[in-house]
């Protein structure tokens, strides 16, 4: 090109008007000389023409980096950084200069733009993936953030408003609208314990409120059986301590009675009522030892031996073993495996103590009900193993549903009130939980709830 530099174009320009401003002004003069000559006229207007078409082009010419500062705030303002500013560089160095610091502005914020792409992408799947319920709302209760672990614990597919909460959570709903309460406990209607914190935060010159839920069902569970395994240490050793002794004097008596009080003909029997009332004692000392004693398993569980463990073929076996005694009391007993293939990291005969012993309950459950059945469901869901075993016997009342995994606590008459609460310990132990579900005249349906052994899936690495 002739035209290398913005001033050489711009003075050729200039140049060029100033000859074509002269050669108006010649025709201008003849026409006033001449007026009646039409080629001057003719000439005069094309000149005009000319020189009016010049002029705008040297407008545009000399507003170039005018335009150009104008698409660069614009490409700021709408965040569009994919404009390139490079079409006049051939002007010279001060243009190349110009449009070199423009790319590299353009090109700052594009890093800057995709760095805060990546970090909200990596707040937003830390948020979504941890275990505590997240939910940000402002003043007027529209929900602004919600994770999944949030509406996993309160029931909902979707929130938008506090207010959707008072449907199943009225208690809840109402303390985080008006509550100036900063943390509290919380039971959800399906026996879920929740510890709630509010968090006032500002933004936007707003201020909305952080509300973390923290189930802490496992941990209050876990702390109650530690607390009933050290009162029952306690006792046991303060029972043990007295009875021990005690004991030991009624088989001192027995031995001088026995040994060294003859019988007279005039005692009346008092010898014999004697023994018999000491041999009385030793056997209810006895007894209280030894039911004591069985107490032991319950404040000293082995700790789990944990191996991969298939629950397919150990329901199966388990209910293999019970099929007889429930053939023998009419009872119908089915088993729906929909987790086949299902590895868990268990102790399998302490997860076989814990799945007898729920059936067997079951089946004391149905003693007095015609047409029995105890059903066994085995499914997988968001990686969780459940185990449903539920009965269509009398159900339990509720006030006996609070206390069901309470040590101690039996409806039964025979009963010692331990099955349920080493049941609970045992899959505790697994990192599980286990729940009862249950109403009066409908029967009763435990969950035991496990985590599934997550498998690599190294043929889906091998083409990453």
């Amino acid at each position: 090109m002739i035209f290398k530099r913005f001033f050489i174009g711009l003075l050729w320009r200039i140049v060029l008007i100033i000859i074509l401003s002269t050669a108006l002004a010649y025709c201008l003069v003849q026409i006033y000389l001449a007026n009646t000559d039409a080629i001057y006229w003719l000439i005069a207007v094309l000149l005009f023409g000319v020189i009016f078409y010049r002029g705008v082009n040297l407008f545009y010419y000399t507003n170039a980096t005018n335009r150009k500062l104008t698409r660069f705030f614009d490409s700021i303002q709408y965040d569009d950084f994919s404009i390139k500013f490079s079409s006049d560089n051939t002007f010279g160095k001060s243009f190349q200069g110009l449009n070199k610091q423009f790319n590299k502005v353009l090109e700052a914020f594009r890093k800057i733009r995709a760095e805060n792409e990546a970090s909200l992408h990596l707040v937003n799947t830390i948020i979504q993936n941890v275990q505590t319920g997240l939910l940000l709302y402002d003043q007027y209760g529209r929900i602004e953030l919600s994770n999944s672990a949030a509406c996993k614990l309160l029931g909902f597919y979707r929130l938008k408003n506090i207010t959707e909460l008072k449907a199943n959570h009225l208690e809840l709903a109402d303390k985080l609208m008006v509550t100036e309460e900063k943390h509290f406990l919380y039971q959800g209607l399906n026996g879920i314990q929740l510890s709630v914190n509010i968090v006032a935060i500002r933004l936007g010159g707003q201020i909305k409120n952080l509300v973390s839920l923290q189930n802490i069902q496992s941990e209050m569970q876990q702390k109650e059986v530690e607390a009933w395994q050290n009162l029952t240490r306690v006792l046991r050793h303060e029972i043990m301590n007295s009875l021990t002794p005690i004991l030991s004097l009624i088989g001192t008596m027995k031995h001088i009675v026995d040994t060294e009080l003859p019988a007279t003909a005039n005692d009346n029997g008092a010898k014999g009522d004697l023994q018999e009332a000491l041999q009385t004692l030793e056997t209810r000392g006895i007894g209280m030892i030894n039911f004591v004693d069985g107490y032991r398993s319950f404040t000293s569980i082995p700790a789990p031996s944990f191996a991969e463990v298939n629950m397919e073929p150990l329901i199966l076996q388990i209910m293999n073993l019970l099929q007889p005694e429930m053939v023998v009391a009419n009872i119908f007993l089915t088993v729906e495996n929909k987790a086949v293939d299902q590895l868990i990291q268990a102790d399998a005969e302490q997860l076989s103590m814990v799945l007898i012993n729920l059936v067997k309950n079951a089946k004391e459950a149905l003693e007095h009900t015609v047409n029995g059945t105890i059903d066994i469901k085995s499914f997988a869901q968001n990686q969780f193993l459940f185990i449903e075993i539920t009965d269509n016997g009398p159900g339990i009342e509720p006030e006996a549903l609070e206390d069901i995994f309470i040590p101690f606590f039996t409806t039964k008459e025979n009963g010692s009130g331990i099955g349920l609460s080493l049941s609970r310990q045992i899959v505790q132990q697994h990192g599980g939980t286990i729940k009862v579900f249950s109403k009066p005249g409908k029967g009763s349906r435990f969950v035991v709830q496990l985590k599934i052994k997550v498998v690599p899936n190294t043929t889906a690495n091998a083409y990453v």
